[in-house]
C-alpha cells in the first residue's frame, strides 16, 4: 500500500517514521536517566530495535533532513520540537548536521553508539573543546552517515542567534586566547614567545602594564589586595548551579504568564537527571523544596503547572528512579557527604517506603545505610500506612523489615497488620519477627495476638512467645497456657519448650498454682500414677517461679528424688535458679 503526496507516491505511511522518531526519544531519555542494567533501560533499547524492521522492509535506507527545530523525510515533516532545550533536531542542526542516514543493521550494532552521542552533545557547555561533529567522528559509525555543512560557508549565514563574525563557536575560546597573546603579551609587557636572553619587543602603543603602578601613590595597598583575592575566591567557589536554579525559581514564582511557567519547568524537569547523574543530591533537595515554596506563593498557577511541579518529587520516589540512586551510591567509589544524603532523603515521599525496605538489608556502604536508616524511620512515622501496606506486601525483604521497624517505632496503628501476618504467613523468620515486634509495642491488642502465636506450628515461635508472656505476665494469657500445662500437649514436647511453658504458668497463676504443680512433682505412690521425669522437673521450676514458703515446702519433699533431672531442677528451684522471683 502506498501513500500520495503531491505527485509523489510514498511507499512508507510517514505516521511509521514518526513512531520510529519517538521511540528514539524515549530510548535516550532513559539513556540520560538509567544504567544500561536496569530493566527501564532496556526494555527502551529494544523497542528502539523493533522500530526498525517496518522501515527496512519497505526502504533500503532512511533519510532524515535536518532543519532547526524539525526533521523531514520525503519533504514531509515527522518531527517538530520548537523548545530547543528537548530538541533532537536541535541537537545537530546547530553543529552543522544538515542531513542524516540510517542503513540496515545500525539497530544491532551503532544505535547504543548513537544514544552516547547525543546525550553528550546534549550536555556540553560552552567551554568544551568537542562538538557534535567531533563526537560522531570519533564513533566512527559505518551504519550511519550524515551531511555536515561550515557554518560560516552556509549559503544563509550563521544561523539564528549564532555569531555573525569570527570563528565557530567550538573554536572561539581557542580564538580569543591567541588574539589577547598577540596583542598583549604577558603582564610585564614582554611578547610570550620572547627568550630570556633576547631584548624586550617595544610595548605597542594604549597597552597598560602593572610594572607602570608599581610603587606610585594609586598602587593597591595590602589590605586592598586581600580583599581583591578574597572576592575573586569566593566568586570561583560559589555554586553557580544553585545561583542558576535560585533565579528559575524566582521568575517563576513571580511570573504569572503560563508560557514562561511551562518553559521553566521544563528547564527544571529536565536538569533533575542531571543533577541526579553528577550526583549534586543537595540541588536535587534544593530543587525539591523550592518547589513546595513556590506552590505555597505563587499567584495564579494553572492546574497543569501545579500538577507538574507537584509531581517532581514523586519522581525521585519512584521504585525505579529510587533503586537506580541507591545502587549508584552504594558502588560509587566517593560518596557524597551524609548531610547531602540527609537532605535529598528528606525530601522522599512515603511512596518510597517500599524500595527502601527492598535496599535497607542490600546496602553494603555503612554510611549510605544510616543515612537511609534515619530517613525511613522518618517516613515511617509520617507515613503509617504505608508501613501497614508493606506489611502485608509480597515481598519477604520488605515485609521483614517492615515488622521489624513497626517493633522499634512502637506503631501501634500496625498491631493489626502484624496479628494477621504472625497467623498466617509462610516463613518462620518473618513469624518469628512479628513475634518480638508485638513485645516491643506491648499494648493490650499486641499482646492479645502475641498469645495466639502459643500453638504456631514452629517451635522457635511459640517458645519465643510463652517466654515473653511470662516475663511481662500478661496474666490475660493465664487461661489458653494453663490448658497447655495441664493437658497432654506441652508433655509431648522437647524439655526446653515444656519448661518453658511452665515457668510461664507458674509466673502467671501464683499462689493458686501450688496445688496444681505439687500434685505433678510429688506424684506417685498408692494407687496413684507418677509423672515423667521431665514433667516433674518442669513443675519444679515453675515452683520456683512462685517463690512463697507454700511453693518452697512442695518443693523440698522431693529434694532427695531418684532421678538425677528431678533432683536438680528441685535443688535450682529452691537456690533461685529461674532468677526471676515471685
Amino acid at each position: 500500500m502506498t501513500e500520495s503526496t503531491g505527485t509523489t507516491e510514498l511507499a512508507l505511511a510517514p505516521a511509521v517514521v514518526e513512531e520510529f522518531l519517538q521511540t528514539l526519544i524515549k530510548a535516550l531519555r532513559a539513556h540520560q536517566l538509567y544504567l544500561p542494567n536496569n530493566p527501564v533501560y532496556q526494555r527502551a533499547v529494544e523497542t528502539f530495535r523493533a522500530a526498525f524492521p517496518p522501515i527496512w522492509a519497505v526502504l533500503p535506507e532512511l533519510v532524515l533532513d535536518v532543519y532547526e527545530s524539525e526533521l523531514r523525510w520525503a519533504g514531509l515533516v515527522v518531527y517538530s520540537q520548537t523548545n530547543r532545550s528537548e530538541s533532537i533536531a536541535w541537537i545537530l542542526y546547530k553543529d552543522g548536521v544538515r542531513s542524516v542516514t540510517f542503513l540496515p543493521g545500525v539497530e544491532e550494532e551503532e544505535i547504543i553508539g548513537l544514544l552516547d552521542v547525543l546525550h553528550r552533545a546534549r550536555n556540553l557547555q560552552a567551554e568544551d573543546s568537542d562538538d557534535l561533529l567531533t563526537l560522531l567522528w570519533e564513533k566512527d559509525f559505518q551504519l550511519i552517515r550524515y551531511a555536515a555543512q561550515d557554518l560560516l560557508t552556509e549559503g544563509s549565514g550563521p544561523p539564528p542567534g549564532a555569531p555573525t563574525g569570527g570563528p565557530p563557536p567550538a573554536k572561539e575560546a581557542r580564538f580569543v586566547r591567541q588574539t589577547l597573546q598577540e596583542d598583549i603579551g604577558d603582564t610585564s609587557g614582554h611578547s610570550a614567545d620572547a627568550g630570556a636572553g633576547e631584548e624586550a619587543a617595544p610595548r605597542r602603543e594604549g597597552v597598560v602594564s602593572t610594572e607602570d603602578f608599581d610603587t606610585t601613590l594609586y598602587f593597591l595597598d595590602e589590605t586592598e589586595v586581600a580583599y581583591l583575592k578574597q572576592e575573586v575566591t569566593r566568586e570561583y567557589t560559589q555554586d553557580l548551579r544553585r545561583n542558576v536554579l535560585a533565579m528559575i525559581f524566582d521568575v517563576l514564582e513571580l511570573q504569572p504568564y503560563p508560557t514562561v511557567r511551562a518553559e521553566l519547568i521544563s528547564i527544571i524537569d529536565s536538569f533533575l537527571p542531571y543533577l541526579l547523574g553528577a550526583g549534586d543530591f543537595a540541588s536535587v533537595a534544593y530543587v525539591l523544596r523550592e518547589v513546595k515554596v513556590v506552590l505555597e506563593r505563587a499567584r495564579e498557577v494553572l492546574p497543569e503547572h501545579r500538577k507538574a511541579l507537584e509531581d517532581l518529587p514523586g519522581r525521585l520516589s519512584k521504585k525505579d528512579t529510587l533503586g537506580q540512586l541507591l545502587q549508584s551510591l552504594d558502588e560509587a567509589q566517593a560518596q557524597p557527604p551524609a548531610e547531602e544524603l540527609a537532605e535529598l532523603f528528606g525530601e522522599l515521599r512515603g511512596e518510597a517506603l517500599p524500595t527502601m525496605f527492598a535496599w535497607l538489608p542490600r546496602l553494603t556502604n555503612a554510611s549510605v545505610r544510616e543515612v537511609l536508616g534515619v530517613s525511613v524511620r522518618r517516613l515511617a512515622t509520617a507515613h503509617v500506612d504505608r508501613v501497614v501496606e508493606a506489611i502485608g506486601g509480597a515481598d519477604p525483604a520488605v515485609v521483614s523489615e517492615a515488622v521489624a521497624l513497626t517493633g522499634k517505632l512502637k506503631l501501634q496503628q500496625a498491631v493489626p497488620a502484624l496479628v494477621a501476618v504472625a497467623a498466617s504467613h509462610a516463613e518462620r523468620t518473618i513469624r518469628l519477627a512479628t513475634v518480638q515486634a508485638l513485645a516491643e509495642i506491648g499494648s493490650p491488642g499486641a499482646m492479645q495476638g502475641l498469645e495466639r502465636t502459643l500453638e504456631d506450628d514452629d517451635r522457635e515461635v511459640r517458645l519465643a512467645a510463652v517466654r515473653i508472656l511470662g516475663q511481662r505476665k500478661y496474666r490475660a494469657a493465664l487461661g489458653r497456657i494453663s490448658g497447655l500445662v495441664q493437658g497432654k500437649d506441652v508433655r509431648g514436647r522437647d524439655l526446653t519448650e515444656m519448661m518453658a511453658f511452665f515457668e510461664a504458668y507458674g509466673a502467671l497463676v501464683g499462689e493458686a498454682g501450688i496445688g496444681i504443680l505439687a500434685g505433678m512433682l510429688n506424684s506417685g505412690g498408692f494407687l496413684k500414677k507418677k509423672e515423667s521425669a521431665e514433667t516433674r522437673a518442669c513443675a519444679a521450676m515453675a515452683l520456683g517461679r512462685i517463690g512463697s514458703p507454700a511453693a518452697l515446702d512442695a518443693l523440698r519433699m522431693s529434694a532427695e528424688a531418684k532421678e538425677p533431672l528431678v533432683r536438680n531442677a528441685v535443688n535450682r528451684a529452691l537456690r533461685g535458679g529461674t532468677g526471676m522471683g515471685a
